[in-house]
């Protein structure tokens, strides 16, 4: 989406930026695949959006707090007329950096269940916490010369707080044992999708049975199953390269995407979508 570009630069730039409470988005990029390229924090304030998060439905509610990771897709469904929201992203430098600084926290937990409920006094801490962020992020390097670790110090406390805070709703969870396998064939897919389309592969680095896997991801997905979610992701990320304003190829699309010969990618992508990469750039480009 064309109208992010200047912000996903400034946070490459800084390493994170924060926006506290936004009245809402704007209406047209309801029903938009984003594919995110940095850690995003959603924190909402009031009213309720439905969002899909890795194709999967949830809906956003006041006091609650959200950590949505790079390479996955969220869409915006709708949102109500009074949805307030405040957001903060992170480059993913800065992320991987912030592993360093901090002591319990599991990423992993937050593909489960990315929703952490906040209590009134929570919610007033975390927000506290928005309020330093903002302030750092908006001086200069030139006059902050610590900029970067005073945020880096920040960050670690905000997220030792969430840990904290998410420590009754991740014992419901524990035992969560499919919800576990489908978040980690997620990520995988997010980090190999280039390499491999094959069910059989990702089934063998997460040591289980590829009719194991299905089952599962068909259990937890709606009946989804995992050959279907793999070709649903490249196809979101074909669609984002043709639709980006950094104009590439539809050859060089192909080699990025993984495939050996354009072909193969002309093909696959019109057996998924029904038209081809061409169309779908000239019905969908830029916006």
């Amino acid at each position: 989406m064309a109208f992010l570009r200047p912000l996903h630069e400034r946070v490459d730039r800084i390493g994170m930026w924060v926006d506290r409470k936004i009245n809402g988005f704007p209406k047209d990029i309801c029903g938009y695949d984003h594919i995110l390229s940095h850690v995003c924090v959603f924190l909402t304030h009031k009213g309720s959006a439905r969002v899909l998060y890795d194709m999967h439905e949830t809906t956003l509610h006041p006091n609650e707090l959200s950590i949505l990771l790079p390479g996955h897709v969220i869409q915006f469904v709708e949102f109500s007329d009074d949805f307030v929201f405040s957001r903060a992203l992170i480059s993913k430098e800065m992320a991987k950096e912030l592993q360093f600084h901090i002591f319990s926290h599991d990423m992993e937990r937050f593909h489960i269940h990315p929703l952490c409920r906040l209590n009134e006094i929570q919610m007033e801490r975390v927000t506290a916490l928005g309020t330093i962020f903002s302030a750092i992020v908006e001086h200069s390097y030139e006059d902050l010369p610590l900029r970067r670790k005073m945020l880096l110090s920040q960050l670690a406390v905000g997220f030792e707080f969430i840990n904290y805070y998410r420590r009754e709703q991740d014992k419901q969870w524990s035992g969560d044992r499919s919800l576990a396998l489908f978040a980690r064939f997620r990520d995988l897919v997010v980090a190999h999708y280039t390499e491999s389309r094959e069910v059989q592969y990702y089934a063998k680095i997460l040591k289980v049975h590829p009719y194991h896997l299905t089952r599962v991801i068909r259990e937890v997905d709606n009946g989804r199953s995992p050959a279907e979610w793999i070709e649903q992701y490249v196809i979101k990320q074909a669609k984002q390269q043709l639709e980006s304003p950094d104009f590439r190829s539809l050859k060089e699309i192909a080699y990025m995407l993984g495939f050996s010969e354009p072909s193969s990618f002309y093909r696959y992508f019109k057996h998924a979508t029904g038209m081809t990469a061409k169309e779908y750039r000239t019905l969908h480009g830029e916006r």
